[in-house]
């Protein structure tokens, strides 16, 4: 039997047998809050569990390595759809330890697309066209720096609201500890006190 198979079987008891009724929740996020994570297997259930978020109290956004890479890309327009649309009031971008996209280099995915049978004139035509293809395909040196950069685009993308808090965390993918990368409070306390001292007529 397939692996879809076996997923449409498991749905049909699930729904025939109301196991659905305990997740049922509204689009809105309980907790008001959007995060941006890594698609790893290991973040699956350990990341909800260990921040203490039931179904309906956050919207999940995942990806490799848990990065914003183009200011209008479909993630940043995620997160905006989350703050404007679902009432969603801070951003927590959260990275991991051992991370596949630690030192990625884009050699070994093409490497990969050509055994895999595909025509290399396809990725001629792609770099002729002026897609970089090593840019895109390569990961970070660093989950610290990355997570970082990731919370700098999102705060000062030019849509998102000033006083919005964007977090900066990583998870350990073994143990599910946490550790701060970046306070978004403390950055939306510093917006706050410098527009009040503009206001009152001081400088910066």
């Amino acid at each position: 039997m397939s692996t879809i198979s076996k997923i449409l079987d498991y749905n049909k008891a699930f729904v025939d047998q109301n196991r659905y009724e305990e997740f049922q929740t509204t689009k809105y996020p309980d907790k008001k809050i959007v995060i941006l994570t890594c698609m790893d297997t290991r973040l699956l259930e350990l990341l909800p569990k260990a921040m203490g978020l039931r179904n309906g109290d956050a919207k999940m956004i995942k990806n490799a390595g848990a990065v914003v890479s183009h200011p209008f890309g479909s993630i940043m327009r995620s997160i905006l759809v989350a703050i404007y649309e679902l009432k969603a009031e801070e951003v927590c971008v959260i990275g991991h330890y051992g991370c596949g996209m630690i030192g990625l280099q884009a050699s070994s995915i093409l490497e990969k697309v050509k055994q895999n049978e595909t025509d290399e004139n396809r990725i001629d035509t792609l770099t002729n066209a002026g897609i970089d293809l090593a840019k895109w395909l390569t990961g970070f040196p660093c989950v610290e720096e990355s997570v970082a950069n990731s919370v700098r685009l999102i705060k000062n993308h030019p849509l998102s609201p000033k006083n919005i808090p964007v977090h900066g965390m990583i998870i350990d993918p073994e143990t599910g500890k946490l550790d701060l990368v970046i306070d978004g409070y403390n950055a939306v306390d510093w917006n706050r006190s410098n527009l009040s001292n503009l206001e009152s007529g001081g400088y910066l």
